[in-house]
This record gives structure tokens, C-alpha cells and sequence, in this order.
């Protein structure tokens, strides 16, 4: 093994090609050289920072899931705010998951919808997860704003429409797949502009 290094991820499902027994990894494990992030995920220890460590699990574990609200305007740098977990959204009728290294708020987002303006985030090792794009993600703050406030909403607006190439008519356009959040997206872009 010493030839061959143990990757930085690793399921169960690979100790076989490694040729790495189970009792000989909980021993790695106890020693501290990896640690678990998910059930049955695994990533060497001081790889990367505990929300990172997080999305890698995600992004293994849920292809799908999307990075979302706060944290994707954290991500786009249209807020001040400083999350204080994860905002990761799944298709309805998928079940999240346990992850160990830092906590994720799961949010079920329609499936008909769900990829609209998802994009990918890259990750450590080759990995991507999900992002939600500034548009999608202003409209589900609009869609959402009885949970997440007008404010939060409107303040990421004014900061999307000061970029060079915001254009508030391909924002209408995204947000017609979402009728409920189209009205209040379109009343503060007249108040605003």
C-alpha cells in the first residue's frame, strides 16, 4: 500500500480494488489519517475544511442536490450575510442525507422545476455539486420570501442588477416557470428601476 497511496475519498465499495481490508481502515480511521463524512464516506483527514468535506459527501451521495438561498448568494457575493450552515436543495420525494462535518439545512424544491439555472460548483478532486445561478436563486427568494423575508430578497436584487450584464428582462423571463414569485420579482423591479 505504501506504493500505491490511499485516495483522499473512499467508500467501503473500494476497498476491494485497493486491496484494503475493513479492519485495517478503522484502524487509519483510528488513527486519524481519514475521517467519516457520511455513512460509509470517507476522506483523509486535513483534505479540506469541514463544509467542504460536506459538499464532497453531498455531492457523492446526492448528485442532484443544488446548493441554494443564502448559501448560493453567500457563493455569488450578493449578500453580506454569513450562513451558518449549508442551504442544499433535493427533488421533492428524495431523501437527504446525515452528513458529520458541518450542518446542512435540506430544502425540497419541485422536481418539474429543479433544474432550472442549476449550474456546477467545483469541488477537490475532480467533484462537482450543484449551484443554483444569482437568477434562479433571487427567484426563489422571492418565491420563498414568507421564510426568508423581503428584505433578503430585494437587498440581493439591487445588488444583481449594479453587475455589468444583469438584465432584469432575462430575469422575468427565468422567473415565468415560477408564477408565484414572478408578481413580487416584477413589482420590485419597477420600484427599484
Amino acid at each position: 500500500m505504501t506504493a500505491n497511496p490511499l485516495p483522499a475519498l473512499l467508500r467501503y465499495r473500494d476497498f476491494d480494488d485497493l486491496g484494503l481490508t475493513r479492519h485495517r481502515f478503522e484502524r487509519l480511521v483510528g488513527e486519524g489519517e481519514y475521517e467519516r463524512i457520511a455513512p460509509g464516506l470517507f476522506l483523509r483527514a486535513g483534505e479540506t475544511d469541514d463544509t467542504t468535506a460536506a459538499w464532497t459527501a453531498i455531492a457523492v451521495k446526492r448528485p442532484q442536490a443544488t446548493i441554494c438561498l443564502l448559501s448560493a448568494l453567500a457563493l455569488h457575493e450578493l449578500t453580506d450575510e454569513i450562513p451558518t450552515r449549508t442551504d442544499v436543495a433535493i427533488p421533492r420525494g428524495m431523501q437527504p442525507i446525515a452528513i458529520l462535518s458541518a450542518p446542512i439545512a435540506w430544502h425540497r424544491f419541485d422536481p418539474e422545476t429543479f433544474s432550472i439555472g442549476r449550474n456546477e460548483h467545483p469541488l477537490p478532486g475532480g467533484l462537482t455539486i450543484g449551484l443554483y445561478s444569482a437568477e434562479r436563486t433571487i427567484i426563489d427568494l422571492f418565491r420563498l420570501r414568507h421564510d426568508w423575508g423581503s428584505d433578503l430578497a430585494v437587498s440581493a436584487l439591487k445588488r444583481w442588477l449594479a453587475l455589468r450584464g444583469s438584465s432584469p428582462a432575462t430575469l422575468l423571463t427565468l422567473a415565468a416557470s415560477f408564477p408565484k414569485a414572478r408578481p413580487a420579482l416584477r413589482n420590485a423591479l419597477e420600484i427599484i428601476l
